[in-house]
């Protein structure tokens, strides 16, 4: 690092100035400079040059004073997570005697966007270090001048990063060349446009021309050409003219004495002015689309006429014997609808390109007469009336003549060819067209081909014609050399073969949004003529998702911006041309990431629960937010008891951007809390989340709640939840996105646990029910029967009513009633038990014994 310590001193007679460190004269050196006359400068600052320095100023009159006092602070050293590691493989490219040139590649982890590569030397046996730091973001190389000949110097590159400066690079030696004669490079090379044709050079001399400076040579080169073309140069300013209107042009500068030529300039870049453009569009065609519109299309003027970004087209179209009216357009319309025109009537048209300068010249006239009535759509139309073919060795020509209806619209015809059947390809062309070359076809091969009229309506029927290819053997035939029609054209453009695609496509992103598009077009030929025209068509998406839907746009240039695309997103590119009816395949893809930007969503699912056994300990966790932009570094979490303060004042904690949870400890009891949550990338910080509200727990130990669980009327106890929740939110709303801790038992588990019982006791009654009143409709019919049973045996008998068997079924039933009331110490297998005199009886019919059991299961119900 070096400093300057400035001083201001005037006086009559003019003073003497001097400077002294800590009341010690400072001796100028090489690494302590008097400059300006009175400041001074110290290079490659170290700890030991910390102290008090005084500027004396004497004259005559008398001296004056002032002092400073230079700190040199230890420099903060940031996590290494979030620097950008070393640069590599730094070499030196050019050594010279006073400067040395160094160039590296970007780190391997740049951690972020890298702001600037400083470069760190050092003679060998001095202590001091120095930097110097590049002047342009993302430039790779540096001259570092300034050095001593015949000396060793050690350098090592530092990238920085928003956060700082990152890994250092292993040092490289490099040892100056010998003192060289010729001079070094010329001081403050600048050039600015003057005009469309002429840039304005000025420079000072080299600081070290190491003898006479005898002249300069400039290098002017041409980038979209790459034709580099040197000027000798005398003075110390030059105008260049003659140059090509809106033309970005490369500018170096070197100065020569009697040795030879020194050391040339690092290149600038200036790009002529615009002006109107210098040629009409091209290709300017009409079409009759009823009879009252009519279709003009165009294409822009040729690339190297347009002399600048063309911003819109005028169209001026006339009546015959009429004044011409005009229309003016955007400039990505190639085309235009003219419409509420007379029938019958003839119009003309002419075409103008225009810039931020002007209007440039206006096409030919065109013109096109629109028909008395309109044409019948409504229907196909009719075949072609002939089809003409003529078979060449690799190529079949044909021509045609249009249906025979002239009241039926054709807007075109579609073509169809291949060996021994007509489907195999297919070929459309306009309405205008009546001949077509197919072409690349195989010899002694017999082809079948069709041409069918078609219209808004449908295809037409077709007309159908074959032909055998030549053999490669067979003699020229001079009938070849004669058109199949009176007035055959004499080129026949394939359209059915496509052009070779753009090759180089390169991408690179220029904002977080924008990324500029550039590729080589190796179909134009050295020889190019201006008239041709190429458009390009230009598609992207994003490649992380291989449905995602493509986008484009058209330009005429080798060069195309993407602007609108989402920060920190990969995207893929590629890129088409045009010329005429022939189009290419797409091209090879290319890709780019756009730079990052802050994040425009907030963190989202912002989650509170309370850490189990720790009442007074919460768990905050969330998910990152939807729009990045770019790689999240850190989250800030805010929380408070008030929610109305402003968020300055919210305690606010640091989390690393690779971590979606955090503990807060020792929060209050019962307190509601307020929490909030944003994040940070590499270029700033993001949006809040809305707030979320969660109340602590009321006791500190979750145990003492025991006793006061509730009991149930039917003596049941609900189950004891070590993780206590506060009754009194029960009842409230939900709120934010509260959730208790994994395992707890929850409110809703406990409700889901009541219905279970509740309907469980349900179903044991209602079984109980119906089973008791199954028992007791039985009992009930066994009970009539044996009193039918009894009344019929009485009318039989008569006074034989008191024999055993009949009475003893009767007396079994009392006898066993009445033990059942017998004291616990009654024996009820005795002798005399009417159990044991049934047991020697013979069996009972069904009913009998359904009625006995019947009664035992009444008894003991």
């Amino acid at each position: 690092m070096d400093i300057e310590f400035e001083c201001a001193v005037s006086g009559k007679p003019v003073p003497t100035v001097h400077w002294m460190k800590n009341g010690d004269v400072v001796i100028p050196s090489d690494y302590f400079q008097i400059v300006g006359g009175s400041n001074l400068r110290i290079l490659g600052v170290v700890k030991s040059d910390e102290g008090f320095y005084q500027c004396v100023a004497e004259n005559e009159a008398g001296n004056a004073q002032t002092s400073a006092q230079l700190i040199v602070p230890k420099p903060a050293i940031p996590s290494s997570s979030v620097l950008p590691s070393a640069p590599r493989d730094v070499v030196p490219v050019l050594v010279s005697s006073r400067f040395v040139r160094l160039s590296w590649r970007p780190p391997a982890e740049a951690k972020g966007n890298i702001q600037t590569f400083a470069v760190f030397f050092s003679r060998e046996g001095d202590n001091r270090e120095r930097a110097m730091n590049t002047t342009q973001p993302g430039s790779l190389q540096l001259t570092v001048g300034n050095l001593k000949p015949e000396a060793m110097y050690t350098f090592r590159v530092v990238a920085y990063n928003e956060w700082g400066p990152g890994e250092s690079s292993q040092p490289v030696k490099v040892a100056t060349q010998p003192e060289l004669q010729v001079p070094g490079p010329v001081e403050n090379l600048q050039a600015v446009s003057t005009s469309p044709t002429s840039i304005l050079i000025t420079w000072e001399p080299p600081a070290y021309a190491n003898g006479p400076v005898q002249g300069y040579r400039l290098f002017c080169t041409e980038v979209s050409t790459g034709r580099e073309q040197n000027i000798e140069v005398d003075g110390l300013s030059y105008k260049l003219e003659g140059l090509k209107k809106f033309t970005e042009y490369n500018l170096r500068f070197l100065a020569y004495n009697r040795y030879g030529p020194g050391v040339s300039t690092d290149d600038i870049t200036v790009v002529t002015l615009s002006d109107v453009p210098s040629a009409p569009p091209q290709n300017v065609s009409l079409e009759v689309v009823n009879s009252r519109s009519i279709k003009v299309s165009w294409l822009p003027p040729p690339s190297g006429t347009q002399n600048g970004f063309i911003t819109g087209y005028k169209i001026r179209h006339r009546k015959t014997t009429r004044r011409g009216e005009m229309e003016t357009l955007e400039p990505n319309n190639l085309w235009y609808l003219f419409t509420g025109l007379e029938k019958g009537s003839q119009y003309s048209f002419q075409v103008s390109a225009m810039t931020v300068n002007g209007t440039g010249p206006p096409s030919n006239w065109y013109t096109a007469e629109t028909p008395e009535n309109d044409l019948d759509e409504s229907q196909v139309p009719d075949q072609p009336s002939s089809l003409h073919v003529r078979p060449q060795t690799n190529c079949i020509i044909m021509s045609w003549t249009p249906p025979l209806n002239p009241n039926i619209v054709v807007r075109g015809y579609i073509i169809g060819y291949g060996v021994g059947s007509p489907y195999a390809e297919t070929v459309r062309v306009d309405s205008k067209q009546r001949y077509y070359s197919i072409e690349r076809l195989e010899s002694s091969s017999h082809y079948v081909i069709s041409l069918k009229a078609f219209n808004n309506a449908g295809e037409g029927v077709p007309l159908y014609e074959s032909a055998t290819t030549r053999s490669i053997t067979d003699p020229t035939d001079p009938v070849d050399y004669y058109p199949l029609l009176d007035d055959f054209p004499t080129s026949v453009p394939d359209i059915s073969t496509p052009m070779l695609p753009p090759v180089g496509v390169q991408a690179v992103a220029l904002t977080h949004d924008a990324v500029r598009v550039s590729w080589a077009d190796n179909s134009v030929p050295k020889n190019q003529k201006s008239s041709e025209v190429r458009l390009y068509t230009v598609r992207w998406r994003t490649s992380f998702s291989a449905s995602a839907k493509y986008k484009s746009e058209d330009t005429t240039s080798l060069s195309y911006t993407a602007t609108g695309l989402k920060p920190n997103t990969m995207y893929e590119f590629s890129v088409m041309v045009t010329k005429n009816r022939r189009s290419s395949t797409w091209s090879m893809t290319a890709h780019a990431t756009t730079y990052e930007a802050a994040p425009t969503s907030a963190p989202k699912d912002l989650t509170v629960i309370t850490r189990e056994g720790k009442p007074r300990a919460v768990i905050v966790s969330w998910q990152p937010p939807l729009e990045a932009n770019g790689k999240i570094t850190a989250y800030i979490l805010f929380y408070t008891l008030d929610k109305n303060i402003p968020i300055d004042d919210w305690i606010m904690e640091t989390i690393s951007g690779d971590r979606l949870t955090h503990q807060i400890m020792d929060l209050n009891l019962d307190t509601m809390y307020y929490f909030r949550i944003q994040a940070r990338n590499s270029k700033g910080m993001g949006p809040l989340s809305d707030p979320i509200l969660f109340r602590t727990l009321k006791v500190e130990h979750p145990d003492k709640m025991a006793n006061d669980q509730g009991r149930h009327g039917d003596g049941g106890y609900w189950p004891v939840d070590t993780n206590l929740i506060d009754r009194s939110t029960l009842n409230e709303p939900p709120i934010g996105q509260m959730r208790p801790p994994h395992g707890s038992a929850t409110p809703q588990k406990n409700s889901s646990l009541l219905v279970i019982i509740v309907v469980t006791v349900g179903v044991i009654t209602v079984l109980a029910v119906v089973i008791m009143a199954v028992i007791c409709t039985r009992r009930s019919s066994a009970q009539q029967r044996k009193k039918r049973a009894t009344h019929s045996v009485g009318k039989r008998k008569g006074s034989q009513k008191d024999l055993r068997p009949p009475d003893l079924w009767i007396h079994h039933e009392e006898m066993e009633m009445k033990n059942i009331e017998k004291p616990a110490g009654t024996n009820p297998t005795g002798r005399d038990s009417p159990i044991q005199s049934c047991q020697d009886l013979t069996p009972v019919s069904h009913s009998q014994s359904e009625t006995q059991l019947g009664s035992k299961s009444t008894s003991h119900s």
